[in-house]
């Protein structure tokens, strides 16, 4: 089996569950955006959803997903940066329990936290403040440690630093990996659409986007946005909410349907998908398959509070996956 390195924002989520959206309305944010704040922003808007029962979990879109394919009993790393603090201790943990690799650099900083805010149709709103996730740099980088992996999966929400994005797509490529990237948020790819124009352009081959995000790139709908992304990339992936997915390797459209499930909370849908569809092809299987690993993973995850599956759901899972490889 193919290993994946992965390399994000290593954040603790504070996972809120509201009422109604007047906090959001309130704090002035849209709804389903990932804001990125100050550390007394956090501070306040941390105050102000006290009046809510939260829970904290590693978190940061690319941890989820190398917490998911570990999960999986695959072979994953996860290059981030945390303070010397609780928290840091907390996302450490949570992640080595789940038999992931850790490459974490120690900065001067509180670690980075995530408050999410879930309404009460499930959608997320995310107010971040990354501390020192946002510390990581580009000499923080081991080439060594990429020549033990087969795929890199780079997180969108690093656009913002390039040096470390390029230095870690070179030494990927360099060092023979596959390069994988999300598209982060639909406000992120709108405030720095040159610069995924570039890495995808020079490094990706694969795309992971929703169609919000895969809109915000091309300024098409899912579908032609999905032939769009598939020209500039071995594989394309759309994904569609409810709806399911769409993937495209440049020989055509394969649709994958959701499954039927009571969605509590989305929170984590697309890093579990990803985790799915990483771990099928690090298993060399076909793209529908992994387009139903990727399904199936989001599928129990949005039954639940929070980024992750609840742990007793895993066994069933990797049972599931493990008679479709076979």
């Amino acid at each position: 089996m193919k290993k994946i390195l992965g390399i994000g924002n290593a954040l603790v989520d504070v996972m809120t569950p509201l009422k109604d959206d007047s906090i959001i309305n309130q704090l002035g944010f849209e709804k389903g955006s990932m804001t990125l704040v100050d550390e007394e922003k956090s501070r306040e808007i941390k105050h102000i959803t006290a009046q809510y029962v939260s829970s904290m979990a590693s978190g940061g879109s690319v941890a989820n997903t190398m917490h998911g394919i570990s999960k999986m009993r695959a072979e994953g790393g996860f290059i981030g940066a945390i303070g010397d603090d609780t928290t840091g201790k907390i996302f450490e943990k949570d992640m080595k329990s789940a038999g992931v690799k850790t490459y974490l650099s120690i900065k001067d900083d509180d670690t980075g936290t995530a408050v999410a805010m879930i309404s009460r149709d499930s959608e997320r709103t995310f107010a971040t403040h990354l501390g020192a996730a946002e510390k990581l740099m580009a000499d923080d980088l081991k080439r060594s440690v990429f020549t033990r992996y087969d795929y890199l999966y780079l997180e969108g929400y690093l656009i913002t630093n390039m040096d470390l994005v390029e230095r870690a797509c070179v030494y990927a490529k360099e060092e023979g990996l596959k390069v994988a990237i999300d598209l982060a948020s639909f406000n992120v790819v709108e405030e720095y659409r040159d610069n995924f124009s570039h890495v995808i352009g020079n490094y990706a081959d694969i795309i992971f986007a929703n169609e919000y995000e895969a809109k915000a790139f091309t300024g098409k709908d899912a579908g032609e946005a999905l032939n769009d992304l598939a020209g500039r990339c071995e594989i394309a992936v759309v994904k569609t909410g409810a709806k399911g997915s769409l993937i495209d390797d440049g020989t055509g459209m394969i649709k994958i349907d959701a499954l039927d499930v009571d969605c509590i909370d989305s929170t984590g849908a697309g890093d579990l998908y990803a985790a799915g569809f990483l771990y099928g092809l690090a298993n060399n299987t076909p793209l529908d398959k992994c387009g139903f690993f990727g399904t199936l993973l989001a599928s129990y995850v949005i039954q639940g509070i929070g980024p992750k599956i609840n742990i007793d759901k895993w066994p069933g899972i990797r049972e599931e996956i493990n008679e479709k490889l076979a």
